[in-house]
């Protein structure tokens, strides 16, 4: 595949499976130039960079960008739009939103698939993208899975939504005091939950539409 001389988006998104805070999906759009600085500083996928070393990558991604942007779902608005639509079609309406939205449209746009076929994803975004512009020119959309492994550019966004995401987290840990990683299976963040039940109203920091595996079995937020 050319990508030489081309503005590509890279998008990816962090806080898609916990039940405590926002998901965040990062854009970031690079040209030749840009591309070149981010892979000589060794920006690779969130995962698999430390949380010091996403801290110092951030704003140097930010800078380097031509475009870049971080959208956040909190987990009110996830849980309303639950109601009608998969966690799969929600970021990928989000995604087609913000494509719209930008000041430099890239001639392509590399998204770290969610689907299992990695094609009905990019289905879902160009639907979405057609349903709420038609006269859009759609740019080239990529979707593959393990994206953020392969482009620097969804490295690169998967670094500041995994930034963001954390700035937020740890509003919210400031305010109620640690409650592990946020995921359903974590123990803590599991007794976290109970004992916000057991108090009253769940804040709105909480995903009240998840499901989690609890002893084999499918329960729901409620059953914690």
């Amino acid at each position: 595949m050319n990508l030489r001389n081309k503005l590509i988006c890279g998008v990816d998104e962090a806080g898609r499976g916990p039940v405590i805070g926002p998901l965040v999906i990062g854009f970031v759009s690079l040209d030749d130039e840009g591309r070149e600085r981010l892979k000589e500083l060794g920006v690779r996928d969130s995962k698999r960079v430390s949380k010091k070393r996403r801290i110092e990558l951030e704003p140097i991604i930010k800078e380097t960008a031509r475009e870049w942007k971080t959208v956040k779902i909190k987990a009110r608005e996830i849980d309303f739009l639950r109601k009608r639509h998969s966690l799969n079609q929600i970021e990928a309406m989000k995604i087609a939103e913000t494509l719209l939205e930008l000041e430099h449209k890239p001639k392509m746009v590399i998204v770290d698939s969610i689907d299992s076929i990695a094609n009905d994803y990019k289905k879902r975004i160009i639907h979405c993208i057609n349903s709420l512009r038609k006269e859009f020119e759609v740019p080239e959309i990529i979707s593959e899975h393990r994206a953020d492994d392969k482009y620097i550019e969804v490295s690169a966004a998967s670094i500041i939504a995994k930034v963001e995401r954390d700035r937020e987290i740890e509003k919210i840990k400031e305010q109620y005091g640690d409650f592990g990683s946020g995921y359903p299976a974590d123990e803590l963040t599991r007794e976290f939950i109970r004992k916000l039940i057991r108090c009253g109203e769940l804040p709105e920091f909480v995903r009240r539409s998840w499901n989690t595996l609890d002893r084999g079995r499918q329960t729901n937020l409620s059953d914690f």
